[in-house]
């Protein structure tokens, strides 16, 4: 098993349209100590991932109102970082190349053994805690240089010690720099939950985030209407537009 980390704390979206397939996979996740949260049509699915968040996404390819391969796409817009294996009953190379084109981390053809399932799920954490590991909590952002975790913002002899729900914001804001970051994925990830009040308070903190980094006017934190925010970093000539 994966060397210190608490695999109770590892929550997987597990989708499978097959019944008894998914509640045996479900059983043996959760002896495992992890914690899969079982859907059986893609649309659930995709209810399911805006409601929670998860570590891994096991999709199925064939499922009925959405299948496996539209979900990874929805699920990519969200949060392209997460990782994701499909399964599927069948072994076509034009599948599997969908697959890994959509940015799959795994591909397993059923029928497969629960022990070779759990191995590439352990074989994909790894991978993720490894590069997550070696990534630099120094960004640049623009003039400015943001540590993730000291939570410093520092533009010049000028520092300025963020709150944790600024640091957050910003951090999410810097891995996706001129991209756009999903507001309810935003919500989700920093207050959990995307009632009025909390998304009210993300408002909130976008104001202060934007005060912060005034001082540069090549940065700029964006609306995009409906969806979220973009922090645009321009270069000389390029004027950055709200959409």
């Amino acid at each position: 098993m994966i060397p210190d980390e608490k695999l109770e704390e590892v929550n997987i979206l597990l989708c499978e349209d097959d019944e008894s397939l998914g509640m045996l996979l479900r059983e043996y996740l959760e002896a495992k100590g992890y914690r899969p949260h079982l859907c059986q049509d893609g649309e659930e699915g995709y209810r399911a991932f805006l409601q929670n968040t998860f570590d891994l996404c096991i999709l199925d390819v064939m499922m009925p109102k959405m299948d496996g391969f539209t979900l990874a796409g929805k699920i990519r817009e969200l949060n392209y970082d997460i990782p994701f294996m499909f399964l599927t009953a069948k072994n076509l190379k034009d599948d599997v190349r969908e697959g890994f084109e959509l940015g799959a981390d795994d591909y397993i053809t059923k029928p497969f053994t629960m022990e070779e399932l759990v191995f590439r799920i352990e074989a994909i954490l790894r991978r993720v805690r490894g590069k997550k590991a070696k990534d630099t909590t120094v960004r640049q952002i623009g003039e400015f240089t943001f540590d993730t975790q000291k939570q410093i913002l520092t533009l010049g002899d000028h520092q300025e010690k963020l709150t944790t729900k600024e640091a957050e914001l910003l951090t999410l804001l810097s891995n996706r720099q001129n991209e756009l970051l999903q507001r309810d994925y935003a919500l989700k990830t920093i207050w959990i939950d995307d009632n009025y009040f909390n998304a009210r308070s993300m408002d909130v903190y976008i104001t202060k985030l934007r005060k912060h980094l005034k001082a540069d006017p090549k940065v700029e934190i964006l609306n995009v209407h409906g969806k979220g925010y973009k922090l645009v970093i321009t270069t000389d000539g390029e004027a950055a537009e709200e959409e």
